[in-house]
């Protein structure tokens, strides 16, 4: 009999979700994972928690407060500050503490559901009778444990670039950009995706004079072109300088900081940088899992093959997360987690990858489910469109954040929504909606019918939706 029923190999949102929810269904299961923070301290929760989705949020909350009250943000609204200034280390140390607390708090939910965290790095191989052995190195010394299912959920790294080798100090990835010392003068950003954007923006609010290079030659191709516009029109009008096209060739760190190299269409060109952020997105982790040695399908971009719920083709073996094909979010690989532990249980677990939410944090935030117009269009589907600008939104005006709009693309056949992108105030938020709605195959129509609170930016939802049938009422 094996010792567990579960084996959870990786600790992130996929890989703790996964285990809490397996202990859930009456099954015997164990996690591991061997994060070590830079005091020492070993830590659940992953990238996302430890060095990516929370520290990011928490620093750009604490910059566009800054920002705010340092460049007269507040004036607006009658109030005047003066003498602003930044004290980094208490920055820093909030961000320190909320990301604490909440890989704490996963360590008391691994007790209140009776999952045991083997703390270590696990490495799974065939053992007898059908069942997996998994061998934990790290803080548990050398542990070898039997499972009946092992659930990969490694997750990803960095991407790393020859021209730009991350040596932790002048040239980082995002982990470090979260502990700059002090604020760069000038900052240089390899990317302008989802990590650069973020990362630039919260240095950028800080006092950074910061320039993103990005080698493609459009802005956020992943996302709406008339979000991508909107969003790129205000990123410039707040002091981000975004080069396109621009690849970088060589860096070479000195005295005086980093010196990159780039190409674009106008020819060569040096800068010089005093730090530089590599983001140029993610690549899946697998290594010493013991997955390629096991026999595990992985694809030719580095990925763990599975069905569509969470199967590899070794029996009894599973992924879920960033180390799977598909977006590499921390919703998306807690949701598999979820249906992974409850395939393992018997039950029909689900998990929709077509009403997936993509957010970025940036101010305007940006938030998008479904298709874009060049999807639908490259598809030949025939589409209605329907746009609510902030600026018409009686909440927007209270806040004073009027630019952006909320967009609605339905099919022009059956009014089924198709796509909904959101560039604006709480985007993260509004999005969730869209994302009910699509899940439950509803029309513009639909949400065009329901009684959104007033004054609230919800209700750009529904003029949206009304306008797809171009019969908006405030606009």
């Amino acid at each position: 009999m094996a010792d567990y029923d579960v084996v959870v190999i990786g600790g992130g949102p996929g890989g703790y979700v996964a285990a809490i929810r397996a202990a859930q269904l009456g099954l015997k299961a164990a996690c591991v994972e061997g994060w070590t923070t830079p005091s020492g301290q070993l830590a659940l929760g992953g990238t996302c928690l430890n060095v990516g989705c929370i520290p990011s949020k928490a620093l750009l909350e604490s910059s566009e407060h800054f920002d705010l009250a340092k460049h007269g943000g507040l004036d607006a609204h009658g109030v005047r500050v003066a003498g602003v200034t930044l004290d980094l280390p208490t920055l820093l140390k909030r961000k320190d503490d909320i990301v604490g607390a909440l890989t704490g708090g996963i360590q008391g939910l691994f007790r209140k559901n009776k999952v045991d965290w083997l703390r270590g790095y696990g490495r799974f191989e065939a053992g007898e009778q059908g069942a997996w052995r998994v061998s934990v190195q790290g803080a548990d010394g050398g542990k070898t444990v039997s499972a009946t299912h092992v659930v990969l959920a490694t997750g990803s790294r960095p991407r790393p670039i020859d021209a730009a080798p991350v040596d932790g100090k002048t040239i980082v990835d995002n982990a470090g950009a979260l502990a700059f010392d002090a604020v760069p003068k000038k900052l240089g950003v390899i990317g302008a995706g989802v990590i650069g954007l973020e990362l630039g923006s919260v240095w950028r609010r800080l006092g950074s004079q910061v320039t993103l290079l990005e080698a493609l030659p459009e802005f956020l191709a992943l996302a709406d072109p008339q979000v991508a516009a909107e969003a790129h029109r205000q990123f410039v009008e707040q002091g981000l300088d975004i080069r396109l096209g621009a690849t970088v060739t060589a860096t070479k760190v000195g005295k005086s900081g980093v010196q990159v190299t780039f190409r674009d269409a106008a020819g060569e060109h040096s800068t010089t940088f005093d730090k530089l952020i590599v983001a140029v997105g993610r690549v899946p982790y697998i290594e010493d899992s013991g997955a390629r040695e096991a026999g595990v399908n992985i694809n030719e971009r580095g990925f763990v093959v599975t069905d569509a719920q969470g199967r590899t083709n070794l029996p009894n073996v599973w992924a879920v997360g960033d180390c799977t094909p598909g977006p590499m979010l921390a919703h998306k690989a807690s949701e598999e987690g979820v249906m992974v532990a409850e395939c393992i249980a018997g039950q029909h677990g689900h998990c929709d990858h077509a009403v997936i939410p993509w957010v970025i944090y940036t101010h305007p935030e940006i938030a998008w489910v479904g298709q874009t117009e060049t999807q639908l269009k490259n598809a030949g589907l025939a589409y209605r469109a329907g746009s609510f600008p902030f600026a018409a939104n009686g909440r927007a005006r209270s806040l004073g954040v009027t630019g952006g709009f909320v967009k609605m693309l339905a099919c022009a056949k059956t009014d089924r929504l198709l796509g909904v992108h959101i560039v604006g105030p709480h985007a993260s938020e509004l999005i969730s909606e869209a994302v009910v709605a699509m899940a439950f195959g509803a029309a513009s129509e639909d949400l065009a019918r329901i009684v959104h609170a007033h004054p609230t930016l919800s209700e750009s939802m529904h003029e949206a939706a009304l306008a797809v049938d171009r019969r908006t009422l405030h606009l």
